[in-house]
């Protein structure tokens, strides 16, 4: 009789089960959408719920009177009982296991909060308004209306004029109106002149001006001489021979020799000799050893002499062998015997013992032989 009480139990565990993970579920969700609010209140509901739901499934498997289904009871064959094994049976292990994962499951796809607030002060699409307790509804509309006041101030396409407040209208406007005075006098778009006053015409006309004046000056663009005085066209002619006389001296563009006076073509000649003789000295392109004086050329084999002579010394690849002079040879010679001789006596670096002298070789220690 008591197993078969135990079965009915069972079976009562096994019904009533799911429904208890069923309305888990809508305890943990509340708590977790409303997170402010009073825990006791959600769970008083789920309690509530549940004990309306139990009364609804024994009244309506439970029509009978508890003498009867002791009776029932009593009557009732026993069945055969197996060896306990103090477990209970896989699916109520199946449904306690996912009943305790399931806080985890919903906890995790919770955004951070703080994360969240974020993304909805600037706007993201991940913001998500509904999360948000009523101090932070208010903080992310102080942050949007910032954030549309800002577009409007710097003229951003996503700027909505007609939610801002009377400051923030007039701040917007003079900053469109500075805005579009800079542009004119500087000759960008978009200016629009028409909204001007005849004292800034003026200002943005002079500044085009003088902007259109060093522009000739400097070579930069189309320039039209006809909109300058007499005083001004006279300096941009002055400062473009400087230019063409300054592109023949350093060689970057090509000289029309024809348009230089006698001086100018002086101080050219003057300045290519020197880049030639700075190009062999250093060895570079450009250099042309027929236009050397026999001074020059001296200076110039003095120099690679020199310049190859350290290469050689300091194991360079630009190291010309055939280049060194029979006294520079001897010498190399002579330090590079010095350097291998100590290397094999110190045992540090490239040592080569063919290269000793006997009275050398006698010296070296037995375990380097």
């Amino acid at each position: 009789m008591k197993d078969s009480v135990s079965s009915r139990r069972l079976s009562v565990f096994r019904s009533v089960l799911p429904l208890v993970a069923a309305l888990s579920v809508v305890w943990v969700a509340y708590f977790i959408l409303i997170p402010n609010a009073f825990p006791w209140l959600s769970l008083g509901w789920v309690a509530f719920a549940l004990s309306g739901a139990l009364w609804a499934r024994v009244g309506h498997n439970s029509t009978r009177s508890i003498g009867q289904v002791l009776q029932d009871v009593e009557t009732e064959p026993l069945p055969a009982v197996a060896p306990k094994s103090g477990r209970l049976p896989a699916p109520i292990w199946g449904h306690v296991a996912w009943l305790s994962l399931l806080p985890v499951s919903l906890l995790a796809g919770t955004p951070d909060p703080a994360a969240n607030l974020s993304a909805c002060k600037n706007g993201w699409p991940s913001c998500e308004a509904s999360l948000l307790n009523p101090v932070e509804v208010t903080e992310m509309a102080a942050a949007k209306r910032a954030r549309s006041a800002w577009n409007c101030r710097n003229d951003v396409s996503s700027c909505d004029r007609s939610k801002l407040t009377e400051a923030e209208g007039i701040a917007v406007a003079v900053s469109a109106y500075d805005r579009n005075l800079s542009n004119c006098k500087a000759g960008f778009n978009p200016c629009d002149r028409s909204g001007l006053t005849r004292l800034e015409a003026r200002d943005v006309a002079l500044a085009r001006h003088l902007q259109e004046l060093t522009y000739c000056k400097d070579g930069i663009g189309p320039c039209d001489v006809s909109t300058f005085t007499e005083v001004e066209a006279a300096d941009v002619a002055r400062a473009q021979r400087r230019r063409a006389v300054s592109s023949c001296t350093n060689g970057l563009a090509p000289c029309d020799y024809g348009e230089l006076t006698p001086a100018e073509a002086m101080e050219v000649t003057l300045a290519e000799r020197q880049r030639n003789l700075s190009n062999c000295r250093n060895g570079w392109e450009g250099c042309e050893r027929s236009k050397l004086s026999e001074r020059e050329t001296a200076d110039v084999e003095a120099t690679v002499q020199a310049r190859n002579l350290a290469d050689c010394k300091d194991g360079r690849d630009s190291c010309d062998y055939s280049l060194l002079s029979r006294s520079e040879a001897q010498a190399m010679s002579g330090a590079e015997r010095v350097r291998n001789y100590a290397a094999c006596l110190n045992r540090r670096g490239y040592c080569d013992l063919s290269r000793l002298t006997p009275s050398e070789a006698a010296s070296i220690p037995p375990e380097v032989r």
